[in-house]
């Protein structure tokens, strides 16, 4: 897993952060970290400060004055790790809804077989999500269909958050042109993506609903969803989508 860096975007995950690092860390010598802070009132960031020490140039931090959204957190570290030359750029979680063991099987989906994006995918073979609220499941997975339908894009979960970019690919966007900031980022990425006839493959994973700290999903990110792709499609039907 070389020239491989896992953004992990942060806001209150204190309860977790210690364990992700060494769980992310420990798992290949060959990855880097790069923490996307937003302020937390909890004391993450100075948790991971204390780890910078214990990982040296593997584990990197950018603090940012407050929380500006999932979106441009993850637009921040794409912008960090293209500058500094890293080849596979993946999104993950700081709550372990993602397992980091995961990590290889997807990094090898984009070195080994060609994938400019690999998903874990939620949805690809049934339904893998664990200690979810049936509400939530069916939510989450008929937004999928949802984006599906209207995009026409070949993707069983087109909100997942767990993903493998190949930088030659976030080389190709406008990166400043991304509209989204809450979990429709996810759907606009691979829109784009598919847009500029990007190989995706999809690799099935057990999503798993933290256990600790609080979830930051809200009705405002939803309603950004299910409007915005309406938008975003009709936007690239007229030619005035940017990529």
């Amino acid at each position: 897993m070389k020239n491989t860096l896992i953004i992990i975007p942060t806001y209150n995950e204190l309860e977790n952060i210690q364990l992700m690092l060494d769980a992310v860390l420990n798992q290949n010598e060959n990855v880097h970290v790069l923490i996307v802070d937003d302020a937390s009132p909890d004391g993450t960031s100075q948790v991971v400060r204390k780890n910078i020490a214990l990982y040296p140039n593997r584990l990197f931090m950018e603090e940012r004055p407050g929380k500006l959204g999932l979106g441009t957190a993850y637009i921040h570290g794409f912008k960090w790790a293209l500058m500094r030359d890293y080849e596979y750029i993946f999104e993950m979680d700081a709550d372990f809804s993602h397992d980091p063991n995961d990590l290889t099987s997807l990094y090898k989906v984009c070195a080994n077989y060609g994938a400019d994006l690999a998903i874990g995918s939620r949805y690809v073979k049934g339904v893998n999500v664990v200690n979810w609220p049936m509400s939530r499941v069916l939510l989450s997975y008929f937004a999928s269909k949802y984006v599906r339908l209207i995009t026409r894009m070949d993707i069983h979960d087109t909100t997942a958050g767990f993903v493998c970019y190949r930088a030659s690919l976030l080389r190709k966007m406008d990166l400043d042109k991304i509209k989204f900031v809450g979990y429709a980022f996810q759907i606009e990425m691979k829109f784009k993506s598919h847009l500029l006839k990007a190989k995706i493959i999809e690799l099935p994973v057990i999503f798993t609903d933290r256990s600790r700290g609080q979830s930051k999903m809200s009705g405002g990110i939803i309603q950004e969803a299910v409007t915005g792709v309406f938008m975003m499609k009709m936007k690239s039907l007229t030619g005035k989508l940017e990529i």
